[in-house]
């Protein structure tokens, strides 16, 4: 279930004192960023982390009640941060607009394409040339009846195939950040039901979407993190 890791690195920032980790993904010249919100529980790290970033950002920050919530929306800046340092920019320096579906991109730079995600303590994030998205997710107790609701039919009938507790679990979160990941990649957000294309997990893992959104070919690869499920999609082309 989890994909080969090519090459991983541990990155520490030493001007916002987090500690961050890079993965680069094959052929289609992606970097994964992941973080722990829970490296920015001291005060003094939050505080430079937080003057580090764009004005944009902070008010996001500043728009959680909660500190858990404040310090995800944290994590996920200093990824696109840390993403955007290897193409020679820093998050502060760039302008984010949002695509008709919601999708953030930049419009300065039309070559980068990203998207960022976050679950209970883990902030994710992706940077490739190709149009990409990702999900992440805390794996918890499979929710059949959102399940059943919210999922294509055939995904549903492969969960119930699955013997209830961690195997029936983690085929759920899989399914789901797969199909997130999908939604992010083709841009479509809330106007792509769930139910409208379907995830096929095949022998030896082999994952394949069965959609009509549009002729391209999809990608996807998959990760652990400890309790922690994640997908990531790449658009092949048409």
């Amino acid at each position: 279930m989890t994909a080969k890791m090519e090459w991983t690195e541990r990155m520490f920032m030493e001007e916002q004192g987090a500690a961050f980790y890079r993965m680069c993904i094959g052929n289609h010249e992606a970097v994964l960023y992941w973080m722990d919100a829970q490296e920015l529980n001291d005060s003094q790290c939050f505080g430079r982390s937080y003057s580090s970033l764009s004005s944009e950002r902070r008010r996001k920050v500043d728009s959680y009640l909660r500190l858990k919530d404040k310090k995800l929306s944290l994590a996920a800046g200093l990824l696109m941060d840390c993403g955007l340092s290897a193409y020679g920019l820093r998050e502060r320096e760039v302008v984010t607009s949002l695509g008709k579906n919601g999708k953030p991109y930049l419009p300065g730079e039309p070559q980068i394409h990203f998207n960022l995600s976050h679950s209970e303590n883990m902030a994710l994030a992706v940077f490739a040339g190709t149009e990409t998205g990702c999900d992440i997710e805390k794996i918890q107790e499979a929710d059949m009846t959102l399940a059943e609701k919210f999922l294509h039919p055939g995904e549903y009938a492969y969960l119930a195939r699955q013997p209830k507790g961690t195997q029936r679990n983690e085929a759920f979160y899989r399914i789901w950040t797969l199909k997130e990941s999908f939604v992010k990649a083709v841009g479509a957000g809330m106007m792509l039901p769930f139910h409208f294309f379907e995830m096929r997990i095949g022998p030896g893992k082999r994952i394949a979407v069965w959609q009509k959104v549009d002729r391209a070919a999809y990608t996807f690869r998959e990760y652990r993190f400890g309790g922690y499920c994640a997908a990531v999609c790449f658009r092949d082309g048409v």
